[in-house]
């Protein structure tokens, strides 16, 4: 997860074999949700289970948990807090081919997540950004700690402080923040991209695929994103 993290209006899967990423919200259990999203790949269950169990990591992630709510992004509502302004940039992003650059717009998009009316909050948000840019993540941690616990209901303050748990291997709090940062503002690309990031470091192939099928439904002109999930295509993994 880079600082400005590749980690909509309507959510429009991009154009893949994959299933719609919408067709996950619902179901009960993350069990249920990877059935119904391994079986249409015509892909034996046992043999992509032997396969994730060979790269699995063992460690103690709350994973199901904030893997619902990646699934349940599509219906949730972002947080009145934010910016009226996200929406319409959203909608702009959605387009297959904007009147401007796609950078200009995720650019506001950024600046916007990263504004608060408190301007101290602001330069310590900054300050956090510049402290993780140069190494010095130690200096990070205390401001963006004070940050959530200041202004709990400030997505990209979470966000930031999940970036740096993941730069740190602190995986399970990572997760945590991510999880915080899509219940305040679930069009949240970045937040997303990054726990795909997290499942496919961790070994857990299926989540990480239908996370980065989802942000591509809200930023479908992150270009990475998209090769990356080819190569977790299950024909690319049959073949290694």
């Amino acid at each position: 997860m880079a600082l400005r993290l590749i980690w909509k209006g309507p959510f429009q899967p991009p154009s893949s074999q994959l299933p719609v990423a919408s067709n996950f919200a619902g179901f009960s259990s993350r069990r249920a949700a990877l059935q119904r999203y391994v079986t249409p790949l015509g892909i034996p269950l046992s043999r992509l289970a032997r396969r994730i169990a060979s790269l699995s990591m063992t460690s103690p992630l709350p994973l199901d948990s904030v893997f619902q709510t990646v699934l349940d992004v599509p219906n949730k509502t972002p947080s009145p807090d934010l910016p009226r302004r996200l929406t319409g940039l959203f909608r702009e992003l959605a387009l297959p081919e904007p009147t401007r650059p796609v950078e200009d717009i995720e650019d506001q998009i950024w600046a916007l997540w990263g504004s608060h009316e408190d301007r101290l909050a602001e330069e310590t948000l900054m300050a956090a950004v510049e402290a993780i840019g140069s190494g010095s993540l130690k200096a990070a941690r205390p401001l963006l700690d004070h940050l959530v616990g200041k202004h709990p209901d400030w997505a990209e303050a979470w966000n930031k402080r999940a970036t740096l748990a993941s730069i740190e291997k602190r995986d399970a709090d990572s997760l945590l923040d991510i999880d915080r940062t899509l219940q305040l503002e679930p069009r949240h690309f970045g937040a997303i991209a990054g726990f795909g990031n997290i499942c496919l470091r961790n070994g857990h192939l299926n989540e990480a695929r239908a996370a980065f099928q989802i942000a591509l439904s809200i930023n479908p002109h992150m270009d990475d994103l998209r090769d990356m999930l080819e190569n977790l295509s299950p024909h690319h993994l049959m073949l290694h």
